[in-house]
């Protein structure tokens, strides 16, 4: 496999969407506790970066694997779907998917044994969610919350880890302090959910096609358009509740100027829903946001 072929099966543009969670919740981690384990941190970015393009091309060659094969779905097999455009063999796919998949495995489980079983469970989770989402019967990808868990698993979820990685031998897990990353998290975790709905906005007839009963299929495009606005607002909100109750700086606030590009793109991608031309606007919206975030709190750190 070319590596052109092989970095479009695995979505490398797409990294981006789990390394800014991963840089925001080690800041967070030095602001609250002035602690770094960069040895293991160094690790975990290599098991988490693994083990994203490991669940982009297991979603690719599923979605190949299970489409319909009528005449309604010829395009989508031999034209939009990376397997199908490059002609990737189910046995390549696999080989790939669990290859990188296998070595973030055993990263992972290494980690566990140097930090504790907290991060275990925090393993399986996100492996479930990997997996779970475009495989299995029913899968997450083509039902009504995939948006929760993309959201939730990469703005959340590798937030919190990075936390802990930095913080296990200082700081015991609470509900306080999991409330706490949640809240800080929650910028990222709103922007990040909202590409998966944009992806779900621009697809919906597709998905309905090929028998995918995502939230839009419930709800409608109209209710979901309102939803996409007000998530970016959402988050806002999270990030001034986390400098109000003081787990990031206040430097961090300045975040609230990338509203202006967001709110702008927003505003397009409501009056026009198309892959190929506005989907990329929700991509953008989270880069900014998650770029700008990372860089506040940066500067928080030296100014306070």
């Amino acid at each position: 496999m070319k590596p052109k072929v092989f970095l479009e099966f695995v979505e490398i543009k797409s990294l981006i969407a789990s390394v800014l969670p991963f840089v925001l919740g080690t800041l967070y981690a030095i602001y609250n506790y002035q602690q770094v384990h960069l040895g293991y941190l160094a690790l975990f970015f290599v098991a988490s970066s693994l083990f994203h393009m490991a669940t982009n091309a297991n979603d690719n060659y599923q979605d190949f694997l299970h489409a319909p094969r009528n005449d309604a779905n010829r395009e989508f097999l031999e034209t939009t779907n990376v397997v199908g455009v490059n002609q990737i063999s189910i046995q390549q796919a696999r080989v790939i998917t669990f290859g990188l998949g296998g070595v973030s495995l055993l990263l992972g489980l290494w980690l566990v044994s140097r930090t504790g079983l907290p991060l275990l469970w925090m393993g399986l989770y996100s492996y479930a969610v990997g997996y779970f989402y475009s495989g299995g019967l029913k899968p997450i990808s083509a039902g009504p919350f995939g948006e929760f868990f993309s959201g939730f698993t990469m703005g959340f979820m590798i937030f919190w880890i990075a936390v802990y990685i930095n913080t296990y031998n200082q700081v015991a897990l609470t509900f306080k302090g999991t409330g706490q990353v949640l809240v800080a998290s929650g910028l990222a975790i709103f922007a990040i959910s909202n590409i998966m709905l944009a992806n779900n906005i621009c697809d919906m007839q597709e998905d309905i096609a090929l028998g995918r009963h995502t939230i839009l299929y419930y709800l409608g495009k109209p209710t979901m358009l309102r939803v996409f606005a007000w998530s970016y607002v959402a988050g806002y909100g999270c990030l001034i509740i986390a400098v109000i109750i003081g787990v990031l700086p206040k430097f961090s606030l300045l975040t609230l100027v990338s509203a202006i590009p967001v709110f702008k793109n927003t505003r397009l991608f409501l009056k026009r829903q198309v892959k190929t031309e506005t989907f990329i606007l929700a991509i953008k919206n989270a880069s900014l946001i998650c770029l700008m975030f990372a860089v506040f709190m940066g500067l928080g750190l030296i100014f306070g």
